[in-house]
């Protein structure tokens, strides 16, 4: 099931982050309800909630490791 992230709006244009990728859309082909930040379930065409929280708590926990000066989990050399 594919998913996009709204990555941000430029007037009457939705920024989309699909697989990596940044794409436009109209705005007015997402829910209205749409933010920033949101995930879109691309078979539906719907804001995806659960999908949308996940993210969200990702980049709180990123944020709080960033914030602690933690590295990422996992192996991760510069």
């Amino acid at each position: 099931m594919s998913k996009a992230t709204v990555d941000r709006f430029e007037d009457e244009l939705a920024v989309l982050i699909v697989d990596g990728r940044q794409l436009t859309r109209p705005r007015a082909e997402l829910p209205a309800e749409a933010r920033e930040g949101d995930v879109i379930d691309l078979e539906t065409g719907q804001v995806d909630a659960e999908a949308t929280e996940a993210l969200r708590e990702q980049v709180r926990q990123a944020r709080q490791r960033a914030a602690a000066k933690k590295p990422p989990p996992g192996d991760f050399e510069l």
